[in-house]
């Protein structure tokens, strides 16, 4: 503890595995990985969540240099308990100085006391020893690939990740949410300290692999069951259980729909990158593009000095599991109309499982009692709490509606 000199904050939200319930009073310990000692218990509110506790980390430099060798982060371990529930432990749950660790919990429920379920989360990518990437070209020949099968660029509802090599068949098969999928690959990948616009620019490259490899099929026309894997020297950096930052949360839902494009291109460009330290490719250098941000340079800026002046941003415009579309513009005061009567009653269904959101009128206004249960919605769901209604906010309301109206998701 004796180079804990700076803070970070941790804040949990609890689910049940079933119907996307909030786990109201559920206990959370918090230690230090190899220390005994419980330095916080906290406990859930009637949403899930805990508040945002203040813990002591490592400096905050040593996740801004290359050439820093200590561990950036600190290390917790988390004991979850709650009535009617399997207990949880996590292991390695990253905490950075400056930064907000979001992390998420699935508890089983059982009518007995089983056994725990336990979570290690191994080093990051950037500190940690990884395979590095095996190359490969960044637009995928018809010869390689097979027919491509889509026919449009579509962002998925789920992905399924090996959680190994391709060729491992022991390893478990996960359907993961595709924004929560990118949300714990950026964390896994790059420190969330980062420049703003160096996690932008990480981001994008992060949503372009994803979506080349869903878009060509490519293990599916390999003849495996999944969509990617989380092999570094296959893909990119997946881990179970893992916690996620509050910024990459906000930036993964303001361009979760975007992807890397170049002219007379149909697929997403297959964006290769590497840390720029200890492995080296014709992509984006991760600490090289750390290093771009401090210096002033925006995302799609950083983009174009690995990739080239040609590298465009491009926009699906379908999005897979969501009932209805983004209207186009924000909700807010004033607003009214079929968009907002649909706001609302999603609003009214995931407030039967979240019931600090207030119920509201259907009546198609915009008006202080639907701004007061969007803010209230953001406010659980780690959204800027304006009471707007904007792209991210709006995708997320559609996600969680899905969520609670279905008796159980795919694990």
């Amino acid at each position: 503890m004796q180079d804990m000199i700076d803070r970070g904050n941790l804040s949990l939200q609890v689910t049940s595995t079933i119907g996307l319930l909030p786990v109201e009073n559920a206990r959370i310990s918090i230690s230090y990985t190899g220390e005994d000692s419980v330095v916080e218990e906290i406990t859930t509110d009637n949403s899930g969540r805990t508040e945002a506790v203040s813990l002591p980390a490592p400096p905050l430099e040593w996740s801004l240099d290359a050439e820093q060798t200590n561990r950036p982060y600190a290390e917790l371990n988390l004991q979850i308990t709650a009535p009617g529930y399997q207990p949880v432990t996590i292991e390695g749950s990253e905490l950075l100085a400056d930064a907000t660790a979001l992390q998420q919990v699935r508890m089983e429920p059982t009518e007995e006391m089983q056994q725990t379920e336990d979570i290690v989360i191994p080093d990051h990518t950037l500190y940690g020893e990884y395979p590095p990437k095996i190359p490969e070209e960044e637009i995928k020949p018809m010869a390689e690939t097979g027919e491509i099968v889509l026919s449009k660029v579509v962002i998925p509802e789920y992905v399924v990740v090996h959680d190994g090599p391709p060729t491992d068949s022991r390893a478990t098969n996960y359907y993961v949410k595709y924004k929560d999928y990118i949300k714990n690959v950026v964390s896994s990948e790059i420190y969330a300290t980062w420049p703003e616009a160096t996690i932008y620019a990480n981001t994008l490259c992060i949503l372009s692999f994803t979506l080349n490899r869903v878009f060509t099929e490519w293990y599916r026309n390999k003849g495996y069951d999944f969509t990617i894997t989380s092999s570094t020297a296959f893909d990119q950096k997946w881990v179970y259980g893992r916690n996620i930052y509050e910024n990459v949360d906000r930036i993964v839902d303001s361009v979760f729909a975007n992807y890397l494009s170049r002219p007379g291109v149909k697929q997403p460009i297959f964006t290769s990158y590497c840390d720029g330290k200890r492995t080296t490719c014709n992509g984006l250098k991760q600490w090289g593009s750390k290093y771009l941000g401090d210096e002033g340079y925006s995302a799609i800026e950083i983009i174009r000095y690995y990739y080239g002046e040609d590298m465009y941003i491009n926009t699906s415009e379908t999005i897979a599991g969501v009932p209805y579309s983004w209207p186009g513009y924000d909700l807010t005061i004033g607003s009214s109309g079929e968009k907002v009567r649909q706001l609302q009653r999603q609003l009214n269904r995931i407030a039967q499982n979240y019931p600090a959101i207030p119920k509201i009128d259907v009546d198609g206004i915009y008006g202080p009692k639907t701004v007061e249960a969007v803010r209230t919605f953001q406010n659980i769901f780690d959204l800027p709490k304006t009471g707007v209604t904007d792209y991210a906010t709006w995708y997320e309301i559609s996600n969680i509606y899905v969520g609670v109206t279905r008796i159980a998701e795919p694990v």
